[in-house]
């Protein structure tokens, strides 16, 4: 069992099926009272009675207050988990750019914004960030779901730095491809870069909760990632390049 959070009041976004309600699941298995959140209402509700927890459907970023209440009065963990995979180039339409913009990384602004005050005044709270790898990569065919994931993966390292000296904890996930549904939407392009080395959502929460125990910020369920990080910090022409050879060869697929 991780002591950090037995018996904490954890709430997670998005939790009626894959990532989401993997961690669910964990945070309950090791001791935690659950909030879960989802916009399906029946799905929400199923990982609820599952685990034990409470059910708190509804839009992401304006059920803190409910789910503060839910869990007694504190919220000690917040899982901010919901995403979209939004696919397109730069001329995706302004409605998609702008819904990934709000899911993406404005849901995550708005629920530290009502959580910090507490957390700060206290010195501890702890806020895990789905985020992506593509967030520290990039991912073909998908310009607003990287673009925002860059943004998630951000704001999760500028709530890091800014407040761990007055006990905030932050982690940022960044798997590649998880067999999910959303893997499933990512159609060619998934098929080609994510799903050869595809994983399931429980090994996403074995990840964190083995970063938790290590205090890491960084979470990489795929360690390659690591790798690839590296090159495209310090050669990011040669990773371009190679980045682009997926590209040309996925569009040679369609």
């Amino acid at each position: 069992m991780v002591e950090a959070v037995q018996d904490a009041g954890v709430v997670v976004t998005g939790a009626g099926g894959g990532i989401g309600a993997a961690l669910a699941r964990r945070f309950a298995a090791e001791g935690a009272r659950v909030v879960v959140n989802d916009l399906d209402v029946a799905k929400a509700k199923a990982v609820a009675d599952e685990i034990g927890g409470i059910a708190v459907p509804g839009d992401a970023s304006a059920i803190v207050a409910e789910a503060r209440e839910a869990l007694g009065g504190t919220v000690d963990v917040y899982c901010a988990n919901a995403g979209l995979a939004s696919a397109g180039s730069e001329g995706a339409d302004g409605k998609v750019w702008a819904l990934a913009w709000d899911v993406n990384v404005m849901a995550h602004v708005r629920a530290a914004e009502e959580l910090l005050p507490a957390w700060l005044e206290r010195g501890s709270g702890r806020f895990i960030s789905t985020v992506s790898a593509a967030g520290l990569l990039t991912m073909i065919g998908a310009a607003p779901y990287s673009v925002t994931k860059h943004g998630a993966y951000a704001f999760a390292e500028w709530l890091s730095l800014t407040y761990r000296h007055r006990g905030l904890k932050v982690h940022a996930i960044c798997p590649q491809g998880v067999r999910t549904d959303m893997l499933d939407a990512t159609g060619s392009a998934g098929d080609l870069v994510l799903q050869p080395t595809a994983i399931e959502p429980e090994a996403v929460a074995d990840a964190l909760f083995a970063g938790i125990e290590e205090d890491r910020f960084l979470i990489l369920p795929h360690p390659e990632v690591a790798g690839y990080y590296q090159v495209r910090a310090t050669d990011p022409d040669r990773w371009l390049t190679n980045m682009n050879h997926i590209q040309q060869k996925w569009e040679a697929g369609r």
